[in-house]
């Protein structure tokens, strides 16, 4: 089996009848294919939309939300590909983007993983291949001085923006909305790291892939992480997530502190390690406040009147 793509599913039942439809709809006369789909404890009516439509799909059901890292892991000891391509519930293949992905890792053996090229739902580009975060990205990312300076050099540096995502590229790291590993590089890294519920999962597996040794003719190596463009996915970012901002902001929060102790604290100033949990809490804080206004203004203004 050259892939298997795991898809966790959380409440989103109609975008993902969409998105097996686009995966079974690829072409796969030069690779074998198989798709699994792990249910994270959904209350729609996915696992039965599954069943009935998709026969052909393994299906894992989790009886409670155990998180992305966690939820995809479940699917690891029913996966065959020597490819593991992780692939969110909101996301539609284009065709030949499976095949890309398989025949550019084939043709770069020392690629741990490889990402593919993300597209918005009105066909502009995600940057979903940036560099590690850092303590000026967390200042200037989705923060008030972020937008009083929009054009700063630490968002442009962190998202490559200034790139046009046009060629292969080695990146720090790849979104887990559709990220592929090696499962040679799994059974020497190991894949999600459970502790992370939600975010910041896939930064940690890319960081633990590019400081793993790889052997090359003797000479010990380590893997890369490519951006592949060729292979297009559409992303509906935040689908599941945008169901409940409260805890997912929470979480994205704590995952990057978890991020922080495990990678970076070691390296930082001991004078400056009490300053980053501070920042990263008044920064959840801002952000829940943001949330809390934009609802209450919803709320005063009351129901839009329908123009006749």
């Amino acid at each position: 089996m050259d892939l298997s793509v795991i898809i966790l599913n959380w409440n989103t039942c109609a975008l993902l009848e969409k998105c097996l439809h686009s995966l079974l709809d690829c072409p796969s006369e030069v690779i074998s294919v198989e798709v699994i789909v792990v249910d994270n404890a959904s209350e729609d009516n996915s696992r039965a939309m599954v069943t009935e439509k998709f026969p052909q799909v393994k299906l894992i059901v989790s009886k409670k939300n155990v998180g992305f890292g966690a939820g995809n892991n479940l699917a690891l000891p029913e996966a065959r590909g020597t490819y593991l391509l992780f692939l969110n519930s909101d996301t539609i293949v284009h065709h030949h983007a499976l095949q890309t992905l398989v025949e550019f890792a084939n043709n770069n053996p020392d690629a741990g993983i490889i990402g593919a090229k993300l597209l918005n739902a009105d066909g502009s580009l995600q940057y979903s291949c940036r560099h590690y975060p850092n303590l000026a990205t967390g200042l200037f990312r989705n923060t008030p001085l972020g937008r009083l300076f929009p054009g700063n050099k630490f968002n442009t540096d962190y998202l490559m923006s200034s790139w046009d995502h046009a060629t292969p590229r080695d990146v720090d790291w790849v979104s887990g909305a559709a990220l592929m590993i090696r499962r040679s590089v799994v059974d020497q890294t190991g894949c999600f790291d459970e502790e992370y519920y939600m975010y910041c999962e896939d930064v940690d597996l890319c960081y633990r892939v590019k400081h793993a040794p790889r052997q090359k003719q003797g000479v010990e190596e380590t893997w890369r992480v490519v951006y592949c463009p060729d292979a297009v996915i559409t992303h509906y970012i935040g689908k599941s997530s945008d169901k409940v901002p409260t805890r997912m902001t929470y979480e994205f929060h704590r995952s990057q502190y978890l991020f922080y102790t495990k990678h970076y604290r070691a390296k930082t100033p001991v004078i400056m390690r009490p300053l980053v949990p501070v920042g990263i809490g008044l920064r959840a804080v801002g952000q829940l406040t943001r949330y809390r206004i934009k609802y209450w203004r919803r709320k005063l203004s009351g129901p839009r009147k329908k123009t006749p």
